[in-house]
């Protein structure tokens, strides 16, 4: 086997992505325009293949929940796939198999979606059965009663029975003292016990209206096409009012805060996360695109500084990550996780200590040029290969409009980071790696636990 040197490999990166940052350079051809009853319609052409992905975005998630009622909005995907006036519960996604197509759904933090990836001249199909949810959606009671139970066992299968899911999910919900991401996506189970299904009924009204949803279709298209048909299946669906949306803002410096769980684990592992800005949040873009290259710096493959200096160095851990989300509708976390090395003995605190030396090395001195053009080739080359499937390009449009930013930030994304210097780097790690915006949970194996 033949190995490259660093400086060989970053030239190697450069040359490689030489030309997809060129072809990149000149966005694809994107249209956007609004029906009269609100509904914003996007449309990306990418001719390679005969084929179209459709989804319909609505901005709704779990973010948007109140105390006592979690997971409305997961539950309300689950059922809209439970018939309509049209059609009965399951048919829709039926004709969708019959015509070869792919369909799903899913809920976040800050939005609902639902997709279809289908041959072109089938577009309209999708359009009809998408539009028919939106105007007329049955909610019946006794499906309710069916679907409620799939989703408590979902929670438990995922979460409650997963230690790793569990303590995410309570790490979170201390990380986040003042906003809606505070709570799961699927909802705690009390409310889940309790839910009903006049709930589920007053949320799709709420929040199910053309104005309150973005339509994206990347493929095979022309707009003219898409125009006609968008026009034909949801132009006569009536725009209601929707309730305001409030951007999860959180407590800039909430204090520190920890927690620590005992769960079904073999091994300890530990979770560090600080209270940053994301894009929609942010005045400034330079720290957040700081901080994504900085979760390149620690995090970036076999030669990033987690694995390098702390996993074969010292070994100190067997494993740590970083990552963080820049594109949330509100303010988000930049997180750190890593098991001690306990074959060598390592606990916890040491690990914990460790990783600060990492953070504070990088408010200390800012990273070599060489270093971060690495990185930062590492990075662009994830998103240049990723954004090549179509459905990938609409769920990095949806995302964007869902949130509150602009989708021409897709193809503005690759100059952005380039923008970032060293400087920028360092001065991003000293505004936000301090104690006061961090939390940390310690998650112990049962047998650990003090008697």
């Amino acid at each position: 086997m033949k190995f490259i040197s660093l400086p060989a490999l970053s030239l190697l990166l450069f040359a490689l992505l030489a030309p997809l940052t060129a072809s990149s350079a000149g966005p694809q051809t994107t249209h956007e325009f609004t029906l009269d009853n609100g509904l914003k319609v996007i449309v990306r052409e990418d001719r390679r293949a005969p084929l179209v992905v459709s989804q319909l975005w609505y901005k709704v998630g779990s973010s948007y929940e109140t105390p006592g009622q979690t997971g409305l909005s997961h539950a309300l995907e689950h059922m809209m796939f439970k018939g309509s006036e049209k059609l009965a519960p399951g048919e829709a996604s039926r004709i969708l198999r019959e015509l070869g197509a792919e369909e799903n759904a899913f809920t976040s933090d800050d939005y609902t979606a639902y997709y279809q990836v289908l041959a072109r001249d089938r577009l309209g199909v999708a359009f009809e059965l998408e539009a028919d949810r939106l105007a007329s959606l049955k909610l019946p009671a006794e499906e309710f009663k069916r679907e409620i139970e799939v989703i408590k066992e979902e929670r438990r299968q995922r979460t409650d029975d997963k230690p790793s899911a569990l303590a995410y999910e309570r790490f979170k919900a201390m990380a986040y003292p003042a906003s809606g991401y505070h709570n799961p996506t699927i909802g705690w189970m009390a409310d889940l016990q309790r839910m009903q299904i006049d709930q589920l009924s007053d949320w799709y009204k709420a929040w199910y209206a053309p104005n309150n949803a973005t339509l994206v279709v990347v493929g095979d298209v022309s707009v003219d096409e898409v125009k006609v048909l968008a026009e034909r299946y949801f132009g006569h669906i009536p725009r209601r009012s929707v309730p305001p949306a409030r951007q999860p803002l959180e407590l800039a410096e909430p204090g520190e805060r920890r927690i620590t769980l005992q769960v079904k684990t073999q091994l300890p592992s530990l979770l560090m996360g600080f209270n940053v800005p994301s894009l929609a949040t942010s005045k400034d873009a330079t720290p957040v695109h700081a901080l994504r290259l900085i979760s390149g710096l620690l995090d970036g493959g076999y030669s990033a500084r987690l694995p390098t200096r702390l996993e074969r160095g010292e070994e100190l851990v067997s494993g740590a990550s970083a990552w963080y989300d820049a594109f949330s509708r509100g303010d988000s976390l930049f997180i750190l996780s890593a098991s001690p090395n306990v074959q060598k003995g390592k606990t916890l605190e040491q690990v914990e200590a460790g990783l600060w030396r990492e953070l504070e090395s990088l408010q200390s001195q800012p990273p070599s040029s060489e270093e971060l053009e690495r990185v930062r080739a590492q990075v662009i080359a994830g998103l240049v290969y990723e954004r090549d499937s179509i459905t990938s390009q609409a769920t990095t449009i949806g995302q964007l409009e869902t949130v509150g930013l602009r989708w021409q930030l897709m193809d503005e994304d690759l100059a952005a980071l380039q923008a970032v210097t060293p400087e920028d780097i360092q001065a991003a790690a000293k505004r936000y790696f301090t104690r006061s915006r961090l939390s940390v949970a310690h998650l112990l194996p049962e047998e650990s636990r003090d008697e």
